[in-house]
């Protein structure tokens, strides 16, 4: 890195989607509204646990945990993609950059993990309900959320890390909608394949660990569920795990094909679609899934709606 050639720019151009004016502005609409419906969607469903006290319960505790994750990472880089829709240069400076890349890969895997931790809760639930209460206890609770939290961040900062220490050529252009791990190597003046072999890597320790975890959990679940004698207690113990069933399948499925298959089988186009899917629908969907397909939620929600109708009267009157 001692040469002019293999030093860091102090900014990189972002190459988004498309160059057509028209197309920017209907996708900065489209994904506003999108952001919007994610900060207030994340926000109410915290709210919402925070303000019911039957939703004092482990699994809601890392729902909240999960709608955090959801929110940082959508703030972490829709306001920058938004900006550069209707921005003529697309630049985003180099601390910026590194800082995009480190929350982007650390909520990720912050993710990964948590949605791991709410199949093992399922787990408990179905196949050990009895002893539920004394099995997910508040401070086991706490030290699981932690977990997820530090894994995340240690191998998000060691990617960073890593991939800042690469020598740079003098090409500033990241061919992507924000600075994604893969698309920031791309500008190393050197063989970078070591680099793309250990995001594989590690991808595989913190994204198929927890999945084989999920599966493990849900192959338990469903082997408890087929013994349940009574079709009503069936259908409850499934509904019981469906919401979180169906995110796992949008949040990993989008990961894997992102991350654990081989790089030159992804267009660069292919790259940026299923990223910003990652970045925009996930956390517009979790909130939605778990609102709509949970009846507790759907009970708060009602409750809180009735009390906030009555003290709209009682001001009216």
């Amino acid at each position: 890195m001692g040469t002019d050639n293999q030093t860091w720019a102090s900014e990189f151009i972002l190459l988004t989607l498309s160059s057509d004016w028209d197309a920017h502005v209907s996708l900065f609409v489209l994904f506003l509204v999108m952001y919007m419906v994610t900060m207030l969607g994340n926000c109410l469903i915290v709210l919402l646990i925070r303000l019911d006290s039957r939703l004092h319960t482990p699994m809601y505790f890392f729902l909240t945990s999960l709608s955090l994750v959801d929110v940082s990472y959508a703030i972490s880089i829709v306001p920058q993609l938004l900006a550069h829709f209707l921005a003529e240069h697309k630049a985003i400076p180099l601390q910026s950059c590194a800082a995009q890349l480190f929350f982007s890969l650390a909520l990720g895997g912050i993710e990964f993990v948590l949605l791991a931790v709410m199949a093992y809760d399922r787990y408990v639930a179905v196949c050990d309900p009895l002893r539920y209460s004394a099995i997910m206890h508040g401070a086991l609770c706490a030290r699981l959320a932690i977990t997820s939290w530090v894994s995340g961040s240690i191998n998000s900062l060691m990617h960073t890390t890593i991939t800042f220490q690469l020598p740079m050529c003098t090409n500033k252009f990241i061919d992507h909608i924000f600075c994604e791990i893969l698309a920031v190597i791309r500008l190393a003046c050197v063989d970078t394949s070591s680099n793309e072999v250990t995001i594989m890597v590690s991808s595989i320790v913190l994204l198929m660990t927890p999945l084989c975890l999920v599966l493990l959990s849900y192959i338990r679940i469903i082997s408890t569920i087929l013994k349940i004698q009574s079709r009503e207690g069936r259908r409850k113990a499934f509904h019981m795990c469906a919401s979180h069933l169906t995110v796992v399948v949008l949040c990993y499925g989008l990961a894997i094909f992102t991350y654990i298959q081989p790089h030159s089988s992804l267009s660069v186009l292919q790259e940026k679609l299923f990223s910003l899917f990652y970045a925009i629908l996930t956390p517009v969907l979790n909130p939605m899934i778990y609102s709509l397909r949970n009846k507790e939620v759907k009970g708060a929600w009602k409750k809180l709606l009735w009390k906030f109708s009555g003290l709209t009267l009682k001001l009216a009157t």
